[in-house]
């Protein structure tokens, strides 16, 4: 920055600095100044001409076109420079008394006072609240000089409490920022860690100054973001570092909901004017989104019923009684007693019941936010969102086991168009075929795809149908090649097949009606039960691909989650498409143990860890579908109308009668040679 001129008049002392284009356009007035809030950012409310009362001295003028500054009282802004001057002089001598000083000042811990209130409060020392200002001002000279040897004095600034302040002082301080990191680019880092950690301020008292008015939270946000988008415009590459400080200030998720709101909100509204860093924005807000979700899903799971029970209650009172306001100064941890906070059952209750509160808004901001782009879901727009959001879909919730909310904003979007239908399934089904991909995420791809197909409302049926036959199709590719090396079930060498073969039946299960072609004229299509026993034409193949893949050495049904399993049976054999209870029945008596490879095949080693060897779970494949339904309190709305739930037949029963119950207990320990199978009821390949 240029050194400063000065003029002498009979009143006061000018001193003319020209700066970095100002973040505010101006015309003085006698204490305050004029400023366009397009180019700051700050809306109603935050006028700085308001009503002037009269002063014994004449006081302090700035003008951020020019930082002009008039006497300051009965010091001259010149005489503030020099002291300054002095101060950093002696501390490059190594004499730190005025530097110490000089830090204690800038970072707003004297006593200032208005010089009006003196004869109130004698004992304090005669420092007014605008000196701070004249300061500030004049270190603005000084940044060249602010190096690594001055700290010490940069961390006493950036400590400083100036979004409590009046509009001026912030305006001056925004300024002074924007000189420092052009002239010293290594604070960039300290300026802008200063400003993120503040995002998750959320009350007045968080920024509170003593003798000075409360500062709205509107008007901090605002001035905070002026901050921000000053120094993104004056440095472009500070993208980069802000985006590594939005990272590492994220709270916690164990930190209270009010911090996690407020920190959201203000990442939103710095992505409104950072297109840079919109991408990014988005993708941070997921990743700890699911994070929250799959730790809270992890807490219902351990706990009881009665513990359960106790979070739906909580989650009921909080509603009731407005504790949703996340502006509220009693904050639910604030609010804890001692005796409770030691308290195991209620710690866990809370915690669980503060996740679902977090998750609930983030992802009711986050459907709002996004509903707009889809007004025209055909459109580019959407398109590019949804990309977006299929992006943070297949890196971010994809490979995280047990998310259970955090996906159905593709679950919602992906339904406003057949585009972005196929957009969706497509993304799935790629990710299935990529035998370069690890098992275990070609299987969430599986059940993804078949959750979706089966639970949305908006799925249309020839979509259905479409999808079915391509998983079939795939799933005949997948048991030509497996077959010529297959023993028997195995789901750590096959498990791409087991999960598309149990993403087909979870897909019958709910949408069996799709995969019709024709039904007698006796039966009333908008009555189910009406389908029971009749004589029903399929879709062709659908019934040929079910029954070559599920009689296959591979055999599925055994390997297939039996919750699963049974329920396609049921409905299989009730409508006449398959009758699979004799194979079923055959399963009970072979044991997976001697088909799997691997150091557990024998059983030694489950022994060893005190597993119990009769028990099978482990070798079979999980009844997780990730569109199960949705249980968050007010963000629920969003999916109501997208989502197929589950309703039961009336008159569907297991008319299936176990004929073998009698000889159970003789032949448990029996095994079948699945080598020695015959397959006289597969269908010609």
């Amino acid at each position: 920055m240029p050194p400063a001129t000065s003029t002498t008049t009979q009143l006061a002392r000018v001193v003319k600095s020209t700066p970095l284009k100002p973040i505010l356009k101006s015309s003085s007035s006698l204490l305050g100044i004029r400023r366009s809030s397009d180019d700051a950012e700050l809306d109603d409310g935050t006028n700085m001409d308001g009503p002037q009362s009269p002063r014994k001295r004449q006081r302090v003028e700035f003008d951020m076109n020019n930082i002009e500054v008039h006497e300051i009282g009965a010091r001259s802004f010149e005489e503030i420079k020099q002291e300054v001057k002095k101060a950093l002089d002696r501390h490059e001598r190594g004499d730190d008394e005025e530097y110490d000083m000089l830090k204690e000042t800038l970072g707003g811990k004297q006593p200032f006072y208005d010089e009006d209130d003196e004869d109130l409060n004698p004992t304090v020392p005669a420092r007014q609240r605008q000196e701070l200002k004249g300061y500030l001002v004049a270190l603005l000279s000084f940044t060249p000089r602010m190096g690594r040897s001055c700290d010490g004095l940069v961390r006493s600034v950036l400590q400083c409490q100036w979004l409590g302040r009046d509009d001026q002082f912030a305006n001056i301080y925004i300024q002074f920022l924007a000189s420092l990191v052009s002239a010293q680019g290594g604070r960039l880092t300290q300026v802008l860690s200063m400003i993120v950690s503040k995002f998750s301020a959320s009350r007045p008292s968080d920024w509170a100054v003593a003798n000075f008015p409360m500062v709205e939270r509107k008007v901090a946000q605002e001035r905070l973001h002026a901050a921000l988008r000053y120094i993104l415009q004056l440095c472009p590459a500070a993208t980069i570092v802000l985006m590594s400080q939005l990272s590492s200030k994220y709270p916690f998720h164990d930190e209270s909901k009010r911090m996690h709101i407020a920190y959201v909100d203000n990442l939103l509204r710095l992505r409104k004017y950072s297109p840079l860093l919109r991408i990014e924005i988005m993708g941070l807000i997921t990743s700890r989104l699911v994070k929250i979700d799959v730790e809270m899903q992890m807490d219902l799971e351990d706990m009881d019923d009665r513990l359960s029970a106790m979070v739906g209650m909580a989650l009921k009172s909080s509603q009731v009684n407005g504790n949703q306001d996340e502006d509220s100064d009693d904050s639910d941890n604030e609010s804890v007693s001692s005796e409770e906070s030691e308290d195991d059952e209620y710690s866990r209750v809370k915690t669980t019941k503060d996740n679902i509160e977090k998750m609930d808004w983030v992802l009711d901001t986050l459907f709002d936010l996004y509903t707009p782009s889809f007004a025209d879901p055909d459109s580019q727009e959407a398109m590019k969102v949804f990309e977006d959001l299929l992006s943070d879909f297949s890196y971010l919730i994809l490979p995280t086991i047990k998310s259970r909310h955090s996906q159905f904003l593709v679950f919602h979007f992906g339904q406003r168009s057949e585009r972005l239908v196929d957009a969706f399934c497509g993304t799935c089904i790629h990710i299935v075929d990529d035998s370069q991909r690890p098992a275990v995420l070609r299987q969430a791809a599986s059940a993804y795809l078949a959750s979706f197909v089966a639970r949305g409302a908006r799925v249309p049926g020839h979509t259905v149908l479409k999808i079915f036959q391509v998983l079939g199709d795939r799933l005949d590719g997948m048991r030509a090649t497996y077959e010529t090396s297959c023993r028997g079930p195995d789901v750590r060498r096959y498990a791409p097949f087991y999960s598309s073969m149990q993403a087909l039946m979870y897909i019958f299960c709910f949408r069996w009606q799709h995969l019709i072609k024709s039904v007698p004229d006796d039966v009333d299509t908008d009555d189910v039960s009406s389908y029971l026993g009749q004589d029903i034409e399929w879709e062709p193949e659908i019934k040929d691909i079910m029954r070559r893949n599920i009689y296959s050495k591979l055999n599925p049904l055994k390997v297939c989650s039996p919750s699963i399993t049974e329920q396609f049976a049921l409905l299989a054999h009730r409508f006449n498409f398959i009758y699979v209870y004799p194979k079923m029945e055959e399963n009970k008596r072979v044991r997976l143990s001697q088909f799997s490879v691997g150091a557990y095949s024998n059983g030694g080693g489950l022994r060893d860890m005190s597993f119990d060897v009769n028990d099978e779970s482990w070798q079979q494949l999980s009844s997780y579908f990730p569109f199960d339904p949705y249980q968050l309190p007010n963000s629920k709305r969003w999916v109501e109308q997208d989502y197929i739930q589950w309703r039961p037949i009336p008159g569907l029963t297991d008319e299936h009668e176990d004929d073998s119950d009698e000889d159970e207990a003789d032949e448990e320990d029996e095994e079948v040679d699945e080598d020695t199978e015959t397959d006289e009821d597969v269908g010609a390949d």
